[in-house]
């Protein structure tokens, strides 16, 4: 046999049992990292360019903030991984910053930069059982194999397209998943659309799940950097 067939043979042969193996063959050719922490922040026309930037901002700056980096070299594997989406409506979820594993100053602020430059994207009103359901497929399709998954949530107002997020939540936590979530309370709003219920309340009803799991608030007493900067030290800590 020509030795070039024996070689694309064996090649196809090699391929084909990769394609076969088992979960665990495959996952241990996985990135280890302490947390595959998802970002899905609200991108939807309740927020305005500036408010856009901010958010992008505060989250840059909590990453690569000392009591982040602190939580980040104290975990087992001392680095986790990281990606940022805006959603808004139904069909409106979109990538801003892919996976970056972070466990130094200098890839925080990497992730940061690149987060900060990418042009807006998501359009449409608060599907947040659709930012759940992409987010969840971000987490199955890295390359990264966590001790846990998270996926935070930030947004101004409540569900309102899409399917049922209650189901979106129970389908990712059934899955292993966390998901937290941030309430940004405006002066006179932060009212869920459920009989007038708080947003926070909302949250805590509809969207979080998982062992832990937590709504924090961005309200006049708290900035936005502050909150996320507290959040993100509780989810990887």
């Amino acid at each position: 046999m020509n030795p070039k067939h024996v070689v694309s043979r064996r090649l196809a042969l090699g391929m084909a049992a990769l394609a076969v193996a088992p979960p665990e063959a495959r996952s241990q050719q996985l990135e280890p990292v302490d947390v595959e922490l998802a970002l899905a922040a609200d991108g939807s026309g309740s927020i305005d360019d500036d408010e856009l930037r901010l958010q992008r901002q505060g989250y840059a700056e909590a990453l690569a903030s000392a009591e982040v980096l602190a939580a980040i070299r104290s975990g087992i594997i001392g680095a986790i991984a990281v990606a940022y989406v805006e959603w808004g409506g139904p069909q409106s979820q979109h990538v801003i910053a892919d996976w970056h594993r972070i466990r130094d100053a200098a890839s925080a602020r990497a992730f940061g930069d690149r987060l900060i430059a990418s042009p807006r994207a998501a359009r449409g009103y608060n599907s947040i059982s659709a930012a759940i359901d992409f987010s969840v497929g971000l987490i199955e399709t890295n390359g990264y194999r966590g001790l846990r998954r998270v996926i935070d949530v930030s947004g101004d107002g409540p569900h309102i397209g899409g399917r049922p997020v209650e189901a979106a939540r129970d389908e990712a936590v059934a899955k292993g998943i966390v998901i937290n979530a941030l309430a940004i309370l405006r002066p006179g709003g932060g009212i869920a659309a459920r009989g007038g219920q708080p947003l926070a309340d909302h949250y805590r009803e509809a969207v979080i799940g998982g062992p832990g799991a937590f709504v924090e608030i961005a309200d006049e007493s708290r900035s936005f950097r502050d909150a996320v900067r507290r959040k993100i030290v509780s989810e990887i800590a």
